[in-house]
């Protein structure tokens, strides 16, 4: 396994790999890396003869007063987790390289990154098209892998790389849960025990509202409102920490009153110093 901080290296390794007609998986991250990341891995492994990890904290996509100082960064534990799995390139760029003085560019999917996430982060979509663009142009990958947790970010991409010909196929993988439910992610660090437990209502209320859809029930109304129910039922979450709740259609994420699917149930809440999404795919 080798360590690429510098895109142009980065760009030349590639190049020489596709003369030789090699396929090349990518998997883009944030660090921190956890379980749902490694099935990532594992599913570029068995695909592609070559895959690269992207490590990097990307700047772009955090608001001002939102936790880039705070992020988790594990660079350490992480290199050895990929060198378990076999991951050919890990690509380690700094800040600064990415986004030099004077940068200008960046890359907007009108309509789908304005809603859910989007209307609480605004910009937040801008700088994840931005920073995968750039990524994708680096590492030239035939398959790109994310993570369905992040299910708006996923359908942001899939879109950005169909309208920009970019002739790379986009595969989002299922949800990786730990043992209480949860849903894994680099932000469940910054939950105490009392906070961890209590996160678990948000799977819970999700697989609760699946049940509900499946026995019969079409009003999208009715089934938020047994979702909120739930999330509060515990001792933390209060009302003013649900950022949303929203069923919708599972390529458009246009909210639906009535529900049809193939359909998407995703919720966003705050808990302590976390800000935790999941969401389930009916």
């Amino acid at each position: 396994m080798k360590i690429i901080k510098d895109p142009k290296i980065m760009q030349r390794i590639i190049w020489n790999l596709k003369s030789k007609k090699k396929k090349i998986g990518f998997v883009p991250t944030m660090g921190a890396l956890h379980e749902g990341h490694l099935s990532l891995v594992r599913a570029s492994r068995k695909e592609n003869d070559i895959t690269v990890v992207s490590i990097f904290v990307n700047p772009a996509q955090f608001g001002p007063h939102e936790d880039y100082r705070a992020y988790p960064r594990s660079f350490g534990p992480d290199q050895k987790k990929c060198k378990a799995e076999h991951v050919d390139f890990i690509f380690y760029p700094r800040a600064q390289v990415m986004y030099p003085a004077g940068y200008a560019t960046y890359t907007y999917v009108e309509g789908l990154s304005e809603v859910l996430c989007g209307q609480k982060r605004p910009g937040h979509f801008k700088g994840v098209a931005t920073i995968v663009l750039k990524l994708l142009h680096i590492i030239m990958p035939d398959h790109v892998y994310f993570g369905m947790k992040d299910y708006q970010q996923y359908i942001i991409i899939k879109k950005m790389a169909e309208d920009l010909n970019l002739g790379i196929t986009v595969i989002g993988l299922p949800i990786i849960r730990e043992r209480i439910g949860l849903a894994m992610s680099s932000r469940n660090a910054y939950l105490t025990r009392e906070e961890k437990e209590e996160a678990t209502l948000l799977s819970m209320a999700l697989f609760y509202a699946k049940g509900l859809v499946e026995t019969g029930e079409a009003q999208g109304g009715k089934v938020v409102k047994s979702i909120y129910r739930i999330l509060l039922s515990g001792r933390i979450i209060k009302p003013r920490d649900i950022d949303y709740i929203s069923i919708m259609d599972s390529k458009t994420l246009t909210e639906l009153k009535i529900v049809q699917k193939p359909c998407v149930i995703a919720l966003a809440v705050r808990i302590g110093k976390a800000r935790l999404i999941d969401n389930i795919i009916l």
